[in-house]
């Protein structure tokens, strides 16, 4: 006999969430070096403009599509180094995730889970573009952004019933 103590699962338990990743893909990609070579020269630190959106939509056979577009602008006084634009996506399955819950997996966890691969993306054109060191987008908080972007629609509707 054992000691150990295996926990069983009550009727009362919910099944555990789930999601499961099914694809990933580049669904556009777009980069621009416009004063190459002379941009590959950096006298001084680039100021970064980086723009993030997340967007997720269901499909009829129940899975859900979501994208990641991260734009990223660098400029020096001199003028423009690189122009980035990348819509990288996922095909995502959820099970036993509770209704309140799935915009929230949708626009938190998958971009979470998609962001490391894209930021590779962007790290790589740079490198291939001449960069040295190439470029690494710092971690992005997507709930943060999720909770953000929520406030501005609620925010947006209070105006307009005013």
């Amino acid at each position: 006999m054992s000691d150990a103590f295996t926990p069983e699962r009550t009727p009362e338990q919910p099944p555990a969430p789930q999601m499961q990743v099914l694809a990933q893909f580049i669904r556009d990609f777009s980069f621009e070096n416009p004063r190459a070579p002379n941009s590959l020269r950096m006298d001084s630190r680039p100021e970064v403009d980086l723009g993030v959106e997340m967007s997720a939509k269901g499909r009829p056979d129940g899975m859900f599509e979501v994208d990641i577009k991260l734009t990223v602008k660098a400029s020096t006084p001199e003028g423009p180094m690189f122009a980035i634009e990348l819509v990288y996506g996922g095909l995502f399955q959820l099970g036993n995730i509770p209704e309140q819950m799935i915009e929230p997996t949708l626009l938190v966890e998958c971009p979470r889970y998609l962001f490391p691969f894209a930021r590779r993306i962007i790290a790589d054109a740079t490198a291939d573009g001449g960069f040295t060191p190439p470029f690494f987008l710092d971690p992005i908080d997507f709930g943060a952004l999720y909770l953000q972007q929520k406030g501005n629609i609620q925010s947006q509707q209070t105006v307009g019933q005013a």
